[in-house]
């Protein structure tokens, strides 16, 4: 005997497809994952092989507890209502529990939220609709979307009228976990269990087309995949184990039905026994068997399943209470003040989709929560989810294929074509080279030996013989860079970078910071406008005020203000540094970050004075670098730098975005007029340097695929202009009143960046500072994960993010500073 309470039937329609690219964690609902009771998915290797089945019996199993609920969950339905997969577990559980105890009823609720119109008319013709009971349901059933035709969902959904968006299947399933958690309020954690069966196979295709692997993945919640016990089924298995897997879902077990092929050795054999293997008796094939036997046979291995569930949500909720204390224990942090860190500072990420970080939270209720990944994760960011499963795809085929190898004199696919992507991409035009290496520092170091002996062979410091050997008197180089620099942590490049925090005896006892560093203006919003910011040296009695403000940060890269009086300046300023410079002679390079300075404090410098130093170098033969590890590949909202300053280097160095930032990797770019400068008869006149991960395939596979992705209109919809521009991301709007706020000293927004500086004075000012961290604090509480540059804080998304999210980020920020009081910090 069981009851039910009512069951519910609404049609509920939508008109277009809507793929996972779009969906945030900035709505008013964000999507997080309760771990207050057990969750998992249920997925096949391919439809038929009995999910239903092992829900149900994993059902009976937890509701043998005398106190226990179970919920089931059906997302996706076809063929409905003639099969409906909640209605057989509610009817398989029903009869299991009467069979073993016939004087307790089971109350049970079964709703469908959402059906097509066929399906709603097949319903009433059936009398499906208005069925009555009482009491707490202890088994509640839910299908979320239904529809009449038996084929694949985005069929169905096609050809009845029920289109459904991903991101309205995600936030169904979202409000059915919030019921769940409402109705176990009162239950322990054992009591509750909670099921989501897949419909089909792993990589079957959604309502909207989307693989429903990659649907559900914004949740990545633990799995149970039912293999193939048939001929053909280890292949099918593996396959659906592996299809999970990369895209990062832990599956805790897997079950199959016995065929008598022995399918569950090679199964163990190839997760080696990490991953429990359950073999169920034969299914009966009879029609009219009710299955009782069946399931009373399997009563023990449900049983032993249920456990193993239990056990794998245990020690995933202790491990994510746990990190944080192990983390403080062992680990040494980057760019962090240990004792500054407080007691439950410390952020758990469970894993990131997109974006989105999935953040472990456990204040309130504990939970998995989505937090935008505001700072790119050190600007190396850009993959939606969609690149984000390609990216890892792409890099299993490269470790798979070659694994590592070593690369001076050979050459593979992927870095062959990683080279002529980055040739036809950001060099061209203009570099005919590529030398790979590790990191943005490393690369920097590549450049600056680059052009030292640029530099020595165009002005004879290289004696031209046979014998390659120099003695000890060899000139003493220095670089030509600017004030507020940053080129990376190696001691190389901090020697071509102007003193800073970074480069102090506490940090760096051997700088010596060996170079003329010019201190350059720089560009800024400020009460609504663009304003120039010109250092002391610059004479200004002849400027007119438009000279030093703009309508628009396009006027500001605008090429004909290069026969400004302001670019007269720039140059007399220019030569008159370097004629006063007793080492000016000896100036061996130029290296900038062109537009934006990052680490030292997002600052956009004024690309008419960089274009101006660029001329004047060029002019005494001095190459030029340009350090784009931070402004390469659209940060900036074009490709390369180049594009807004109108000029190009003889050396460029790229990194962090190049390969999605899902690996690291690293190029130098060079002229053929550079790469000469190394050719000789002897190797000691080659470039000696290298990397043992130099061109790894992982990395360049990762950049291949990257790079012509954020470009493609096809995959990034933010691209215009035939691919030359990002469309603009951060609402202008809301960028001016940021700049007239009372607590905000400048903006800047260009391309993926938006960055604010803080009023702040004296301590609360610079690097150290600690000015914002209250503000950044909530900012993370409303779902936005910055980190500041002392009273500098910025939001940097990815190309290929929606104007909507930035202007989504943007809302929070303002609402935050409107509260903002630093000084209580």
């Amino acid at each position: 005997m069981f009851r039910f309470s009512s069951l519910f039937l609404c049609r509920h329609s939508h008109r277009r497809r809507h793929s996972l690219r779009h969906l945030s964690s900035l709505t008013s609902q964000p999507l997080e994952l309760p771990l207050s009771f057990p969750t998992y998915f249920i997925w096949g290797s391919n439809t038929g092989v009995g999910k239903t089945l092992v829900s149900a019996g994993i059902a009976a199993s937890t509701l043998l507890s005398p106190h226990s609920q179970f919920h089931y969950l059906k997302p996706i339905q076809t063929g409905f209502p003639s099969d409906s997969d909640s209605r057989f577990v509610i009817d398989k559980v029903a009869q299991l529990l009467f069979l073993r105890n016939p004087h307790t009823p089971l109350f049970a609720s079964h709703r469908v939220l959402n059906v097509s119109s066929a399906a709603m008319e097949r319903s009433i013709e059936n009398h499906k609709i208005g069925e009555q009971g009482f009491g707490a349901s202890k088994l509640i059933c839910k299908t979320l979307y239904a529809w009449e035709e038996a084929v694949s969902p985005h069929l169905a959904a096609e050809r009845e009228g029920l289109k459904v968006k991903d991101s309205s299947v995600l936030e169904t399933l979202h409000s059915c976990f919030r019921d769940v958690l409402e109705s176990g309020a009162d239950k322990e954690r054992s009591e509750i269990m909670c099921v989501v069966e897949t419909a089909g196979g792993v990589a079957s295709p959604g309502p909207s087309g989307s693989l429903q692997c990659d649907l559900y993945r914004p949740f990545r919640i633990p799995a149970v995949l039912v293999g193939d016990g048939r001929l053909g089924g280890i292949s099918g298995t593996i396959s659906a184990y592996e299809s999970l897997t990369l895209r990062g879902y832990d599956v805790v077990a897997v079950v199959l039905e016995d065929h008598g092929l022995l399918n569950e050795g090679p199964l163990m054999s190839y997760t080696r026994n990490k991953v429990p293997i359950l073999v169920l008796p034969p299914v009966p094939k009879d029609p009219s068997n009710d299955l009782m036997e069946w399931f009373e046979g399997c009563h023990s291995l449900f049983s032993n399943l249920k456990e193993i569930m239990h056990s794998a949500y245990f020690e995933r909720i202790k491990k994510l209470h746990e990190m944080p204390r192990k983390a403080r224990d062992i680990i040494w942090w980057p760019f962090t003040q240990h004792k500054l860190v407080p007691d439950g500072a410390v952020t758990v990420i469970d894993s990131r989709c997109g974006e989105n970080f999935a953040v472990f939270k456990a204040q309130d209720a504990e939970v998995i929560a989505p937090v935008f990944d505001a700072c790119a994760s050190w600007w190396t960011q850009g993959p939606d989810a969609v690149l984000q499963t390609e990216l890892a795809r792409e890099m299993g085929y490269a470790a798979a294929r070659y694994g590592h190898v070593m690369f001076p004199e050979n050459v593979h696919e992927p870095a062959l074509n990683c080279a002529e992507v980055l040739l036809e991409g950001v060099g061209k035009g203009w570099a005919s080279r590529v030398y790979f290496s590790d990191n943005g520092s490393t690369a920097i170091e590549i450049a600056l030996k680059m052009a030292f002996r640029k530099f020595s062979v165009d002005h004879g410091l290289i004696p031209n013989s046979l014998d390659d050997t120099t003695d000890g008197s060899s000139t003493d180089l220095l670089v030509l860079a600017l004030l507020r620099s940053y080129h990376g942590d190696t001691l190389g490049a901090m020697e071509a970078q102007a003193p800073s925090a970074y480069t102090g005896f506490l940090q760096q006892p051997w700088y010596t910071g060996r170079g003329l560093f010019l201190d350059p203006p720089s560009v800024f919003m400020r009460n609504n406008t663009w304003m120039l910011s010109l250092p002391q040296g610059f004479h200004l009695e002849k400027l007119k005020l438009d000279s030093i403000s703009f309508s628009s940060h396009t006027e500001i890269f605008h090429k004909g203000r290069d026969k400004s009086e302001l670019a007269t300046v720039y140059s007399s300023y220019i030569s008159k540094q370097l004629s006063g410079f007793k080492g000016s002679n000896n100036i061996g390079a130029l290296i900038i970050e062109p537009v934006i300075q990052g680490s030292g404090g997002m600052h956009m410098v004024d690309p008419l004075f960089q274009r101006v130093l660029v001329n004047e170098c060029r002019s005494r033969k001095i190459p030029v670098i340009f350090d784009e590890v931070f402004t390469g590949f659209w940060r900036l909202g074009v490709e390369t730098a180049v594009e807004l300053i109108h000029c190009v280097p003889d050396i460029a160095c790229f990194g962090k975005l190049m390969t999605g930032g899902i690996i690291p990797l690293a190029a130098t770019l060079a002229t053929n007029a550079v790469f000469d400068s190394f050719i000789g008869d002897s190797k000691l006149k080659a470039l000696l340097h290298g990397h043992s991960y130099s061109a790894h395939p992982m990395g360049c596979m990762a950049a291949a695929k990257s790079i012509p992705w954020f470009k493609d209109p096809c995959s990034n919809p933010n691209i215009t202009s035939e691919g030359r521009l990002l469309r603009e991301l951060w609402d202008d709007k809301m960028v001016r009143q940021l700049s007239s706020h009372s607590a905000v000293q400048r903006v800047v927004a260009l391309g993926t960046l938006c960055a604010l500086e803080l009023k702040a004075e004296g301590s609360n000012a610079g690097y150290g500072s600690l000015y914002a961290r209250s503000l950044l604090q909530h900012l993370r509480e409303d779902g936005v994960y910055m980190r500041p540059i002392g009273n500098v804080i910025y939001l940097l998304c990815g190309p290929c993010t929606s104007p909507e999210i930035c202007h989504q980020l943007l809302l929070k920020l303002y609402k935050r500073l409107e509260g903002f009081d630093g000084m209580k910090n």
